[in-house]
């Protein structure tokens, strides 16, 4: 059974000034190494005027983790941010924070703090979910069992994809594994046998944290 995990729902980013320093952080969900390069290139070129463009990322297939300081004094830049995403225990999402020097020096101690907020507001932005790994399932019934058989499939926590009206109903939905045993069994009580829950595969949902 695949596990479940965190990532971030969309593209979003969002800023501040530190000491007339403007820094802007994004944060994207990616799913490979080559999506989170093309995006960090994306953002040099959007902001190929800005003292730094720092970034941090960290995939879910092979464990990979990379970041770069970018020119700032080292540790105090990426690192930062990559210390946010792993402390999170996000996956699958890329950060880049974007600097514009303002005259005034922050220090190594300003830096850490300054990247490591740029980070934290661009991931918070980006919507922090749970990817949770559910079975894909569907019931057949017949009309008259309907009502109950979808009342039970929502009332155990499963969520309907789509339902089908034929010469019966085929009632499409998705449930986290833990939970089908249950749904037999009150199923089964309640249609006397008559309705079964068959699989077909796996997929991954996004859940709000």
């Amino acid at each position: 059974m695949a596990k479940d995990y965190k990532t971030v729902l969309e593209y979003a980013s969002d800023e501040f000034v530190e000491k007339r320093s403007r820094f802007i952080g994004y944060c994207k969900p990616v799913k490979t190494e080559q999506e989170a390069v093309a995006f960090i290139n994306e953002k040099r070129s959007e902001h190929w005027n800005a003292t730094h463009n720092v970034y941090a990322y960290s995939l879910r297939e092979g464990n990979i983790k990379r970041y770069s300081d970018d020119g700032e004094p080292s540790g105090t830049a990426g690192m930062p941010v990559l210390d946010v995403i792993v402390k999170n225990e996000i996956y699958d999402v890329v950060v880049v924070v974007t600097r514009y020097f303002g005259g005034v020096l922050l220090g190594t101690g300003g830096l850490v703090r300054a990247y490591s907020h740029g980070s934290k507001i661009a991931v918070e932005a980006a919507k922090p979910v749970i990817m949770q790994s559910c079975l894909m399932c569907e019931a057949r019934c017949a009309y008259n069992q309907y009502g109950k058989v979808s009342s039970l499939i929502m009332g155990i926590g499963a969520a309907i994809d789509d339902t089908v009206f034929e010469g019966d109903v085929l009632v499409k939905f998705h449930i986290k594994p833990e939970l089908l045993g249950s749904l037999n069994k009150k199923l089964a009580d309640a249609t006397s046998g008559e309705v079964e829950v068959q699989e077909s595969g796996e997929e991954y949902f996004a859940v709000p944290i």
